[in-house]
């Protein structure tokens, strides 16, 4: 399994934007399909975006679709979540993970093994 770290998260002003990046180590990314989840505050884990290992197709969550972009660099080993128009109700902790090498596209927060840490994202109104 390969190591994810988070980075990129902080404290915006609603309206604003952030991007966030996941750091892959221990093996490359090129044939896992990633993903990103957040936690918010008092609730459950939720999907946020999900892109497939070749990075032909990509899904949302509905309540950021429109508004947040992932993409990848396979050459880095980092995948990235654009969030722009930022809400107060997207505070919560973002994680990336990796799903399992060639794959099929999922959404489902299960069919990820690799987890990073996690970074917080704080909305102010």
């Amino acid at each position: 399994q390969v190591q994810l770290v988070e980075s990129g998260g902080g404290l915006v002003q609603a309206g604003g934007s952030l991007r966030l990046s996941c750091a892959a180590s221990g093996g490359t990314i090129t044939s896992y399909p990633m993903g990103w989840f957040r936690q918010p505050p008092g609730k459950e884990r939720e999907f946020v975006a999900t892109i497939s290992w070749r990075a032909a197709r990509t899904y949302y969550g509905d309540l950021v679709k429109g508004r947040f972009t992932i993409s990848r660099d396979n050459a880095k080993n980092t995948v990235y979540l654009q969030m722009n128009g930022l809400k107060p109700e997207d505070t919560a902790v973002y994680y990336c993970a990796a799903g399992r090498p060639f794959a099929a596209d999922t959404i489902t927060r299960s069919d990820f093994p690799s987890w990073g840490q996690g970074t917080q994202v704080t909305v102010s109104s």
